[in-house]
């Protein structure tokens, strides 16, 4: 093969991609648009000068079809935002690089952010504005009791990120991109994000939307000033690997973030052919990622200057211009991608005044330097002879050893027989190799568990606790277990019936919009329904809150929740548990388990006596209850809405308050009937539907019929089928559509029964909605009335 590649850009990063494509014996010749004056001397390489600006694409891919361009890779991230990738495609070329869809992800800082939250991929707190939303956007910073960082959603040329030292700092911040638009069209809106504290990295990885293979972390170095001072800038120097990405932390970051973001963009229908993101390892003031890493931004190309750095790192047998075409040909996993041992170092030089205003044209001399140096251009060109600046960053002095000590005396004893007028660099890069913290009589809390906030917490619901307090229990917390005296509930013949659930991923909707009131509800319900249908009735109820780091706020409001179940059930909140687990859930992520006994007289268990013939009652949900939430989720992610969207089937709320509807608790309207003998079998309508459900409370060898006429199927389940194109058979049995509880009944106890159910509760329809016949299975007639 005798390949031709066009590489776009006219940085560090092209020069050092060049450097290292040049090497591949696959390469024939390099045309860099526009280059500089570093590819212009780099073996098999030449210049082009054509525009690189949308929309005149079409001379480049003109350009690319004269001359037999077998791949184009782009170096910055403007063209691949702005849709060069499809001018290419069209015409059969492939780019290393994303569509203009998965571009987005360092396009717009706010699509990232949302994609993050879709894929559970740790990141930052944040909220997103728009320009018209300044007064909510101050409101917020005013109230959100964290530090912000201030985010220009759209491209600023790395600019667009201010951290103010202070509430007012930040309203002033807001008003100059929200009002004054100092970023321009890049601020239409605006992503107010947390501060997080702790070392930074960049991890850039190959990736063909399957296979993913991870470079090693580099640590850049923003800032203008030593010691992290100053504006900031493009990039003063990087090196790697950094000491701070232990493999456990690069295990995580795989697991935790590059696997979820490329099989989320494949899932999305985007597509992206190499990855670059950076990740934030959030640690305590003593240094330990108690956390572990969250995502700051995402790129979609090559970094700079980590490029120049970690292309040292490849070995000399790695040919890259073999990696990138099977990317773009999606096959990875037939190239071998291996880096050699050691450390690589870059040091950027600047022009005098960088990053403010500063003189081009200026003079450069470069000395003789040692042979494991390379001198990569970044902001050169050559007139005549004369090699001059043209760019704030002018070199990026590089070099790889053994040691990141002999690496970084490589760099600058070079960098001493450089020189050019108004010359500044930093003389620090790599300060914060060291990760090890200095250990200080370590606490609990320092490890992310604060026995404090538990503490605050118990104190915090022992009055919502009390208020479940029933015959049998003194509804105290704060012991090693609870007691419940049997005896005084004086049951004759007593059988315990015992039970347990939990939310599911209702939860991620409740995590996402912040209602934390109804999920506790929903928790005891499920397990509390479960015990009605065997005739029990509920006694005491136990739960378990799980979390990464826990916040007494929300977790007062779930537990409120479970307190104001128990009391809808009748039973008290005997006891619970609350387990704050730094790494096994993410920050703001918590999970819900719940156990409940309840009891019944032996004569009265349910299931009993069930024939054909019997009469199937339906007793109405409140919504989806607990179960389908997976299904939901997925169908709301393709709709275009968010859960702060007006509802399509309930204007007066938006979709996140309609789905977080709570379970219905049927006890109260039906366990009276119950214990009259009244009723044969009772079927809770969760996961699984009617089709599932039911069938667990009839003898064998019958089955039954459900009308889907019988009752007007709610807004919810309507929309879902439509929007989701979900055949009626497939609600039936993922969701309870509008029907919680199925009651079975002997034709003779139809019309007592009804009347009964109706007077314990006549807010709660009841209707006739089948019966039991004689072949097995649950059919389902009349389902095209849903549609």
């Amino acid at each position: 093969m005798s390949a031709r590649i066009l590489l776009l850009g006219s940085g560090g990063r092209e020069h050092a991609l060049a450097w290292k494509l040049a090497q591949s014996p696959l390469v024939n010749r390099i045309y860099v648009c526009p280059g500089n004056g570093g590819t212009a001397s780099t073996p098999k390489t030449e210049n082009v000068h054509l525009p690189l600006l949308a929309p005149h694409y079409q001379q480049l891919v003109q350009f690319a079809v004269q001359n037999e361009i077998v791949l184009v890779l782009p170096g910055p991230e403007e063209p691949l935002v702005r849709g060069i990738q499809t001018c290419f495609r069209k015409v059969g070329i492939p780019i290393f690089g994303p569509t203009q869809l998965a571009a987005r992800m360092e396009g717009s800082k706010a699509f990232a952010k949302a994609f993050m939250l879709r894929h559970n991929i740790p990141t930052a707190k944040f909220r997103t504005f728009s320009s018209s939303q300044v007064d909510e956007a101050i409101e917020h910073v005013r109230t959100c009791n964290y530090r912000v960082v201030l985010k220009a959603s759209g491209l600023a040329a790395g600019k667009g990120v201010l951290i103010p030292e202070s509430t007012d700092e930040a309203v002033e911040g807001l008003r100059q991109i929200m009002v004054a638009n100092v970023f321009g069209a890049a601020g239409n809106e605006v992503v107010v994000e947390e501060l997080l504290e702790g070392p930074e990295i960049s991890v850039l990885a190959f990736s063909d939307g399957y296979t993913i293979i991870p470079l090693p972390a580099a640590q850049d170095h923003k800032r203008i000033g030593e010691g992290d001072t100053g504006l900031n800038t493009g990039g003063m120097g990087a090196y790697a690997p950094a000491p701070v990405a232990a493999p456990a932390i690069m295990d995580r970051i795989m697991q935790e973030t590059l696997r979820p973001t490329i099989d989320g963009m494949r899932k999305e229908g985007t597509f992206v052919n190499h990855a670059s993101l950076k990740s934030n390892i959030h640690s305590c003031d003593s240094g330990f990622p108690f956390t572990g890493p969250k995502v700051l931004e995402y790129n979609v190309r090559f970094g700079d200057p980590e490029t120049e750095t970690l292309m040292l790192l490849l070995n000399d047998d790695v040919d890259l211009a073999a990696v990138v075409l099977a990317c773009a040909e999606h096959r990875l996993d037939s190239v071998q991608i291996t880096g050699r041992p050691g450390f690589a170092v870059s040091v950027v030089l600047v022009s005098g005044g960088y990053p403010g205003e500063y003189s081009k044209g200026k003079r450069i001399e470069i000395g003789d330097i040692s042979s494991d140096v390379v001198v990569f251009h970044c902001g050169t060109s050559l007139d005549g002879d004369e090699l001059v600046t043209t760019g704030g960053r002018v070199l990026a002095v590089s070099a790889a050893a053994p040691s990141l000590e002999e690496a970084l005396s490589s760099v600058y004893t070079a960098i001493h027989k450089i020189s050019f007028e108004g010359m500044a660099y930093r003389r620090d890069i790599a300060h914060r190799r060291d990760p090890r913290p200095t250990v200080k009589g370590l606490t609990y809390e320092q490890a992310g568990v604060s026995v404090d906030a538990g503490n605050s917490l118990v104190d915090a619901i022992k009055p919502y606790v009390r208020a479940t307090k029933r015959t049998g229990s003194d509804a105290e917390i704060g012991g090693f277990g609870g007691i419940f005296d049997l005896k005084a509930v004086a049951y004759k013949d007593p059988l315990l019936v015992s039970g347990t659930d939990g939310v599911g991923t209702k939860l991620r909707i409740a995590i996402e919009t912040g209602i934390h009131d109804h999920v506790g509800i929903d928790l005891v319900a499920m397990s509390v329904n479960d015990l009605l249908v065997q005739g029990a009735e509920p006694l005491y109820f136990l739960d378990y809150y799980g979390c990464g780091k826990l916040d007494v706020a929300i977790a007062s409001r779930v537990i409120k929740g479970i307190a104001e179940g128990c009391q809808q059930a009748g039973c008290t909140l005997i006891g619970g548990e609350t387990a704050e687990m730094p790494g096994m859930y993410l920050n703001e992520d918590y999970d819900l388990a719940g156990f409940a006994v309840g009891v019944v007289e032996r004569e009265l268990i349910l299931p009993r006596d069930v024939v054909e013939g019997d009469v199937l009652l339906g007793i109405a949900s409140s919504g989806l209850h607990s179960n389908g939430f997976s299904l939901v989720r997925k169908i709301v992610s393709l709709s275009g809405l968010t859960y702060s969207s007006s509802c399509p089937w309930d204007a007066a709320r938006t979709l996140g308050q309609n789905l977080l509807e709570p379970t219905r608790i049927y006890i109260k309207q039906v366990l009276p009937v119950a214990q009259k003998g009244l009723i044969k079998a009772m079927s809770h309508i969760t996961g699984g539907g009617f089709i599932d459900n039911i069938p667990r409370v009839l003898p064998k060898g019958l089955g039954c019929y459900v009308d889907a006429s019988a009752w007007q199927l709610p807004g919810v389940f309507r929309y879902l089928m439509k929007e989701g194109g979900v055949a009626p058979l497939e609600m039936a049995r993922t969701f309870n559509m509008g029907i919680g509880l199925v009651v079975i009944v002997g034709k003779d106890k139809r019309d007592s029964v009804l009347n009964a159910l109706r007077e314990q509760d006549s807010t709660v329809p009841v209707h006739e909605i089948g019966q039991v016949i004689n072949t097995t299975g649950v059919e389902i007639r009349y389902s095209e009335c849903w549609a």
